[in-house]
Formats: C-alpha cells, structure tokens, sequence
C-alpha cells in the first residue's frame, strides 16, 4: 500500500512524525505538508499564485518528505501529482481535535476531502492538546487499530478519526451538530493596539454516539463521511410540491 502523510500544523509538527512512523508497517510512506502551520484553513485551494515544493529539512526515519508553501489541500494535489500510485491519503495527527462543527473549517479534514475528490481514500486523524504535547506512544495502540480497520482495502471513502488522551475504547460515530453561541472577546496588545479573539460557547450537551460525546468520555470516534452535503428529506418535500 502507498500512503501519503499531510496535515494542517506544518511539516515541523510533532503530530505527523509520529502519524508517519506508525504507518509505516503498512505500506510506503511518503510525506507533502505545509512549510508553515495552515490551521483552519478549510478546503482553500492556492491559484492566485504558483506553488513551490521543496524537500523537507527534517528527516522522518529515511521518508522521503517535502513541503509545500501553500494549503493542505494543496499538499494532496501536489502530492498525488507527484506520487501518483498512492491508495490512501492520511492527515494528522492534528494538534487539537476535529470534531463536529469544526469539520466545516478544519485544514485537517479538508486534506482527507480532497483526497476522496482526486479518487483517493482520505482518513484525517486529530488528539487534543493540552499544556503539553499529546502521548502519542500511548495512543499507538488506538492509531493501529483504526488504522487496521479502515487500511483494510483501498476502496474510496472519507473518515474522521479523533482520539482521546486516555482512551479506553473505539466506537463508530456520527457527526455531533449543535447550536453555538459565538463571541468576539476584545483586547489591547503591548502596542496598546487593539486585537480580537473570535470564540464560542456552546448551547447544548453532545448527544450519545456522536464524535464530540465518544472523545468527552474517552473513545476514540471513527466517523465515515461523504461530501454530498444535499438535505434528503428538504429535497424530497420539495420535490413532491
């Protein structure tokens, strides 16, 4: 198997190290990240302005490795041009979690999409952070299997993968959707120039089975996706006016 190995930190990241050196008992690896961090970039596509690769200056344990100065899902289409036998595109292990609405804008999750739109598997995988860097020797074992479920074959698909600093578990999810309550919390810098924070509070509790409800209790959420974002029902009641 030919795996691809991207995020949204960057390639210095400490994420991808370790996401690169778990896959490699199941295939090739090869790696194509952002020079710099790209997080909750979304899908932006670079095409205003030409696009360099270049090799990385780390090593990732004799992986071949580049960067890219542009997006994550610049990253997939500069890397499956590149390496066009690969069968599975994995992105992470972010620094910080994807979960629920926060796929809308995720950098993480945009590069398994655009993945799945060039006809390649996509499998972003995310872990909070803390005050300190996650544990990834500890959640090895929890990377091996979901990655031994969903490597299983190269058929196309789209999941999002979050794992919880202690996990206990794993189990299937669906999208956690829940009403936010956004707030724009303003400052002064040392310049005594003024500066925001855009955050939010949310509304309500995350329901059972959802991805947010399975990390807040210590699974690991594995949640298959599709990128037909029609509304069924609304179409079929239109539809039937």
């Amino acid at each position: 198997m030919n795996i691809l190995i991207t995020n949204d930190d960057g390639i210095y990241s400490p994420g991808i190290a370790a996401l690169a050196i778990f896959a490699l008992p199941f295939g090739t690896v090869r790696i194509v990240a952002p020079d710099v961090e790209q997080s909750s970039m979304g899908h932006a596509i670079t095409h205003s302005r030409p696009l360099s690769i270049k090799k990385s200056p780390i090593t990732f344990e004799h992986i071949t490795a580049h960067r890219v100065n542009g997006t994550p899902a610049d990253c997939v289409a500069l890397g499956l041009h590149m390496y066009p036998d690969t069968n599975v595109v994995l992105s992470g292990i972010n620094m910080g979690p994807n979960l629920g609405n926060s796929m809308w804008h995720s950098g993480t999750l945009a590069a398994a999409k655009q993945a799945v739109l060039l006809g390649v598997k996509g499998i972003a995988l995310s872990t909070p952070v803390g005050k300190t860097e996650p544990d990834f020797d500890h959640l090895k074992p929890f990377v091996d299997e979901a990655l031994n479920a969903l490597l299983v074959d190269d058929e196309l698909g789209l999941y999002n993968v979050n794992f919880p600093p202690g996990p206990k578990g794993v189990k299937w999810t669906r999208q956690s959707v829940r009403l936010y309550d956004g707030h724009v919390v303003p400052g002064i810098d040392p310049m005594e120039r003024k500066h925001y924070w855009i955050t939010v509070t949310p509304l309500e509790a995350a329901e059972e089975n959802t991805d947010r409800w399975a990390v807040e209790n210590d699974f690991v959420s594995i949640t298959p996706l599709r990128l037909d974002l029609t509304d069924e029902a609304e179409l079929a009641k239109r539809a039937s006016n």
